[in-house]
């Protein structure tokens, strides 16, 4: 039975205060893990939120990650591959943004099996929304 994880980040103002927010789930049992940080962007949260689904996996697994976020979705999908052969570099030549977390991302994901799976936010899907309500609450605590 596949492990599913919804994932999602959140800012105030970008950068500004973050959180992110990650649901595990399979069968019966499910666990909710979230954080924030003072001073962030959109885009990292949404990267340490999947990092961190897959972090708190205690063995291979067989993984639907979903996310609303088109960057995690791509660049998982299609441009790390790329970005590793080119040295961490885009097609521009440029530094990778996030190197770091994609780095992370790309290692918390080895072992694994995951199917990543984009989903409209804010559109009633449970898990996303709930993501999402748990990041929001992270970003509010990290801004005061």
């Amino acid at each position: 039975m596949p492990v599913e994880i919804y994932t999602d980040g959140a800012c105030l103002g970008n950068p500004g205060p973050g959180g992110w927010a990650a649901i595990l789930s399979s069968g019966k049992r499910s666990r909710e893990i979230s954080g924030g940080e003072p001073e962030t962007t959109n885009n990292r949260m949404e990267l340490r939120a999947a990092i961190e689904g897959l972090k708190a996996l205690r063995r291979p697994c067989e993984v639907v990650l979903y996310t609303d976020s088109r960057y995690v979705m791509q660049g998982m999908t299609e441009w790390v591959a790329r970005w590793r052969r080119n040295g961490w570099r885009t097609a521009a030549r440029k530094p990778v943004e996030n190197q770091a977390l994609w780095q992370e991302l790309s290692a918390a994901a080895e072992g694994h099996r995951v199917r990543w799976e984009w989903v409209r936010g804010h559109c009633g899907v449970a898990g996303n929304e709930r993501a999402d309500a748990l990041a929001r609450a992270e970003a509010e605590e990290a801004a005061k």
